[in-house]
This record gives structure tokens, C-alpha cells and sequence, in this order.
């Protein structure tokens, strides 16, 4: 049995940091039935949608992975009618998750506010660009926004080089991350008070957070941190070095590491007494990184790599995707996952992260088309009959 299924979660999320905190929500077993608008649907369907590589079925691979095992009701939400359609999967619902910016959900009749009126046990989650509260919460932000806010950015690059942001879009999916954390923590707390609550998820927030000891080091210093390239600001060697064939990373952390490193690479010049503790390695640390880059290139990195293992020091290939997602560990996690599609080809997508023992075989369901659980979640999980829904259908209210 999967641990969230008995949660059914309506998803009105669009785009990435909502969609990535519903497909978590989804992975761990609860029911999400994708609230979507009739005609285009949610805005990703569209999103790569024409590409020959990155697209089947006319799906765009943002909208394939968001929305594995997700069911589709199109409802038009600006209409009173398809707001009572709506409000009838909220009486059943335990979840409602958007990331409309924020006023949205006020505007539609579909705030935390308006749905515990209707179901007191409800729990809704909004990511937002900046949070519900403060001076600004209605300036629209995307990944790259809050990646620039949040500092990370201004310490990812090398010293003489502009900041970089995260090569994997952190800023969105920190969001969807958290809101999904919250929505089991409002869920856990509602086992308790019998009512359900909101959970204000800011993006900006959750860059704040992965600061973590960084933003108590400068709290406490005033000492504004700057960028050091693939370096530490302690450890030495800890840095990324490039082999004759390839790149790989060494993180000696600590003396007893060091002591090992030198069994492999056995340079004289790296042998000082001095950098047998790590205030001499520190104070010394750019002629060891290249004392050590000099040497790692008389080698290739899988041989390099091997010596490293056989010593137990900490040390990886920097890969490419092919080599990440064909990493033998990878595969044995299942963090490689089949996904088929409504016309039997399969397709694979990153897996699930949380690995629960009781939680039986992981399977992944078909990414639905626009609208295809209409008429079976109106006429199954409310009980509207078939009058009724061919009535809202000719009305233009569902599609």
C-alpha cells in the first residue's frame, strides 16, 4: 500500500514548482485528479509539444514527467457553473495545490477561505514567487528570479567569472519541494485537529533555507561569502580536477583523508609537514590544486578514480546525463522509471526519491490527455449522472 492513498489532491498547478510538488504528492500514492482549463488545458501541454525529440503524443516532456499517474477534468473555473462542478470535488477532497500567483485563487473563488466553508478538513498549498505576506507578494517571479534573490547565485561560479545560476532549475523546483512538505505536515497535523489549514510556500523562502550554514556563517561574521569556483572554504583538496580523460572530483575532508591521498598521489611537494593539518593546507591551497592537477593529468580518470576507491577517499566522475542516469546505482534504485503511453510505447523519466519499505512495487501511470477523466471522475467520484454531465458539456463548462 502506498503511504497517500487515501488522499485525493486536486491540481491546479501549471508550469513547474506546482506541478513538481503534485507529481511528488502523486508518486507517494495519492489520488490527484489535474484541474485543467478547456481548450489548450495547463500551459506546459504546450511546452515542446512540437519537437520531434522531446515530445510524443503531442506532450512535451515537461508535461510527460509533471503529470505521470495524474487523471485530467477540464472545468472552466471563471464560470459559476464550473465553480460548482469544483466545489463538489472539494466536499471529497483532502488537498487542493496551486501556484497561481498571488490574488488568483481569491479571484477565482477558490481561496483557502472559500473551500474550508465548504470543507473545514480541506488543506490548500500555494507556491508563490514571494509568499502571501510582506511588501511585495504580487511580483510575478520565475527560477532564475528567485535564484538571483536567494544568494545562491552570487557563490556558484569561479572568482573572475559573472555568477552563475543552478544548472537544474532549483528556484522552482525548492518550491514544489517544500509545498509538498507542507502538505504532509498540514495532513499529519489534521489527524490531530480534525481541520484542515493553508500552507503559504514562498520560492524565494525555500532559496533562503538551502543557505543554510552559510547564511548563519555570514549572520554571525558580516563576512559576505564569495565565489570559489569548485573549491571549499575549508577542506583542502576538495575541488574538481581535470584528468587525460575527463573531469573528477576529490573531497579530502579532514587530516586522516589527506594522509591517504598522498599513498596515491605521492608527490614530494605535497608531503610538507605543514600540510598534514588543515590550516597549512588552507594557507597553501592554490599550489596544491596544482601540484594535484598537474599530476592527475598524466592519468585517465577511471584509473584515477580506481586508486581512489582502493583507498576509501571521497572522489566521483563529473557526468554528463548518459552517464548519471546509466550509473549502475541509479539503475538498482529504480531512479529510472518506465512510463507507458496510451499507445503502448514506452517511454523512461526520473524515478521517485523516497523509497518507503512498505510501500510495494513503484509503478507510474500514463500522463493523461487533455480532459480524458472528465466524465469518470463527475460520474464515479461525485455521482453526477449522464444528463447532468452532458448538460455542463453543452454548456461549454467541461470539456
Amino acid at each position: 500500500m502506498k503511504s497517500l492513498e487515501s488522499v485525493v489532491v486536486l491540481d491546479l498547478t501549471h508550469m513547474l514548482s506546482g506541478p513538481y510538488g503534485a507529481m511528488l504528492l502523486t508518486d507517494l500514492g495519492a489520488r490527484t485528479i489535474k484541474i485543467e482549463p478547456p481548450g489548450g488545458g495547463e500551459g506546459t501541454r504546450k511546452l515542446l509539444a512540437g519537437s520531434k525529440e522531446y515530445s510524443r503524443q503531442g506532450m512535451g516532456a515537461y508535461f510527460l514527467t509533471l503529470n505521470r499517474s495524474k487523471e485530467s477534468v477540464c472545468v472552466d473555473l471563471k464560470s459559476e457553473a464550473g465553480r460548482a462542478v469544483f466545489y463538489d470535488l472539494v466536499r471529497k477532497a483532502d488537498v487542493v495545490f496551486d501556484n497561481f500567483g498571488v490574488g488568483v485563487t481569491k479571484r477565482l473563488g477558490v481561496d483557502h477561505a472559500k473551500l474550508a466553508a465548504i470543507n473545514p478538513r480541506i488543506i490548500t498549498c500555494s507556491v508563490t514567487g514571494f509568499g502571501e505576506t510582506g511588501p511585495e507578494p504580487e511580483r510575478p517571479a520565475f527560477d532564475q528570479v528567485v535564484q538571483g534573490m536567494g544568494g545562491g547565485m552570487s557563490i556558484t561560479g569561479f572568482p573572475d567569472s559573472p555568477p552563475v545560476r543552478s544548472g537544474i532549475p532549483i528556484g522552482d523546483l525548492g518550491g514544489g519541494i517544500f509545498g509538498a512538505m507542507g502538505v504532509l505536515a498540514a495532513l499529519v497535523a489534521r489527524e490531530q485537529s480534525g481541520c484542515g489549514q493553508h500552507v503559504d510556500v514562498s520560492m524565494l523562502d525555500a532559496q533562503i533555507s538551502l543557505l543554510n550554514y552559510m547564511a548563519t556563517m555570514y549572520l554571525m561574521s558580516g563576512i559576505v561569502p564569495e565565489r570559489l569556483g569548485n573549491g571549499h572554504f575549508v577542506h583542502v583538496p576538495y575541488n574538481t580536477y581535470k584528468t587525460g580523460s575527463g573531469y573528477i572530483i576529490i573531497t579530502c575532508i579532514g587530516d586522516a583523508f589527506y594522509e591517504k591521498f598522498l599513498e596515491v598521489v605521492p608527490r614530494p611537494e605535497l608531503r610538507k609537514e605543514a600540510y598534514l593539518k588543515q590550516p597549512g593546507r588552507f594557507a597553501d591551497r592554490e599550489l596544491i590544486n596544482r601540484v594535484i592537477q598537474e599530476e592527475l593529468l598524466t592519468d585517465t580518470a577511471e584509473n584515477w578514480l580506481a586508486k581512489l576507491r582502493a583507498a576509501r577517499i571521497p572522489c566521483a566522475p563529473v557526468n554528463d546525463f548518459r552517464q548519471a542516469l546509466e550509473d549502475p546505482q541509479i539503475r538498482a534504485r529504480h531512479m529510472v522509471v518506465d512510463v507507458a503511453l496510451h499507445d503502448g510505447e514506452v517511454i523512461q523519466m526520473p524515478g521517485n526519491p523516497i523509497k518507503l519499505s512498505e510501500a510495494g512495487e513503484e509503478r507510474f501511470g500514463t500522463p493523461p490527455r487533455l480532459g480524458e477523466h472528465t466524465d469518470a471522475v463527475l460520474r464515479d467520484f461525485l455521482g453526477y449522472d449522464g444528463a447532468r454531465i452532458a448538460r455542463l458539456r453543452a454548456d461549454g463548462v467541461i470539456a
